[in-house]
């Protein structure tokens, strides 16, 4: 049975995880972040905008962010022939 505080926790763990992802992120990757999850306040700091995040939008979130940053990495193997 799924409580309460269980899903807390795990909403509290995927915000916790997408600020570290964010982190990761240029300012104008976070840019687009911030257009996609608070368009009507670009000024938001980013961490704000994860912490007022519905739960349902943070998965789609965390695989977007994933993709950024792997597809950041994947240029910088190519570019440097790894």
């Amino acid at each position: 049975m799924i409580t309460i505080f269980k899903i807390f926790e795990n909403s509290t763990n995927k915000k916790e995880k997408l600020k570290i992802q964010l982190a990761e992120c240029t300012e104008g990757e976070r840019l687009v972040f911030k257009r996609m999850y608070s368009p009507n306040n670009l000024e938001l700091p980013i961490n704000d905008i994860v912490y007022q995040m519905k739960n349902n939008k943070l998965d789609w979130a965390i695989k977007q962010v994933e993709q950024t940053i792997k597809n950041k990495f994947n240029k910088e193997v190519k570019k440097y022939n790894l």
